[in-house]
């Protein structure tokens, strides 16, 4: 896959102006085939560089209001939350974060919109994106998911999920080169979404893609390369062992550490995330420097975390090292 990517990028660099001639039809090759993978209609999938990007074109096509509430789950990304006060505060809206299990106990009549993670990224837990989606749109609120997680680590059907709007990276679990994301929008909000900037794609007559993936010179690599790395997610499945071994590992290391799991195995996936018995800025740095042991701690909001990721390549010697090597680095 790695291969593929570079070649795009060496075609690029050899004859750039038949490139950029043939890049819509490539463009549009590669998101049929993403939009098959995730459930969707091809012309409702647009490219960006990452789920972030993604979340900010859904809030800005929101066009928020004074007094209008955007309804959240306390466990969402920090920059997504940056976005979301980012916003509120120019329109004089309010971003409301509540746990997430009490969610709509806090909706009321200036709620516009509920924002909510397929998979967090500091808990690592799959909250109920199908069941929080569908009260939503009963009610009338528009519904924006976080995907950066779930892409490949679960089987999606977007087309079923119904959100309005759902940002994904195919960076992360997918195994593709960065800078490789994506938006779906659904039918009805697409003339209200815009791209990052505004180019070419806007003259008339524009449309959703247009907008959006017409933005200027730039290297359209890490999208061309998405279809490869789809066909290698198909031929090398092994995501049910994954998920064992990160629960497995969850397990001894809540044991190791003598905290409690934060929730129930069936919301674990291929992630997850414990608790430490003390916060610890730096416990990530010593474990890497001292034991070449890459591995998060959830700063700089909940240096009281530490989350595991298990990819195919991942064995269980592997958390072995980490279950060893724990101990010393945090008396240290």
């Amino acid at each position: 896959m790695f291969e593929r990517y570079q070649a795009w990028q060496i075609e690029l660099e050899r004859e750039p102006v038949q490139y950029m001639e043939r890049l819509p039809e490539l463009l549009a090759a590669a998101r049929a085939e993403l939009a098959a993978f995730v459930g969707a209609e091809p012309d409702d999938v647009t490219f960006v560089p990452n789920a972030t990007t993604g979340v900010n074109m859904a809030a800005r096509a929101l066009d928020l209001r004074e007094g209008d509430e955007v309804l959240a789950s306390d466990l969402e990304y920090g920059g997504c939350d940056l976005t979301w006060e980012h916003l509120c505060a120019q329109a004089g809206a309010r971003y409301v974060r509540v746990p997430v299990e009490r969610l709509f106990e806090h909706r009321t009549d200036r709620t516009r919109a509920v924002f909510v993670s397929h998979i967090t990224s500091e808990t690592a837990l799959l909250l109920p994106v199908e069941e929080i989606v569908a009260r939503a749109r009963a009610e009338g609120l528009t519904t924006i998911v976080d995907g950066a997680h779930a892409v490949a680590q679960l089987d999606l059907d977007l087309e079923k999920l119904g959100a309005d709007f759902y940002a994904g990276n195919c960076h992360k679990w997918l195994c593709a080169p960065k800078g490789a994301g994506f938006l779906h929008v659904r039918p009805e909000w697409q003339d209200q979404v815009n791209g990052p900037i505004v180019s070419w794609g806007y003259t008339n007559p524009a449309t959703f893609i247009s907008r959006t993936e017409r933005q200027g010179t730039r290297d359209a690599a890490a999208y061309l390369a998405i279809p490869e790395a789809i066909a290698f997610q198909r031929a090398h499945d092994v995501r049910e062992r994954c998920v064992e071994l990160a629960r497995r590992a969850r397990r001894e290391l809540c044991a190791l550490l003598g905290t409690e799991p934060l929730a129930p195995e069936e919301a674990i996936r291929q992630m997850a995330t414990v608790q430490l018995p003390v916060a610890d800025t730096d416990l990530s740095h010593r474990l890497f420097d001292e034991h070449r042991i890459e591995i998060p701690t959830m700063g700089p909001r909940r240096d009281d975390l530490l989350r595991i990721s298990i990819a195919a390549y991942t064995e269980w010697e592997d958390v072995e090292r980490l279950l060893v090597a724990l101990p010393s680095a945090l008396a240290r």
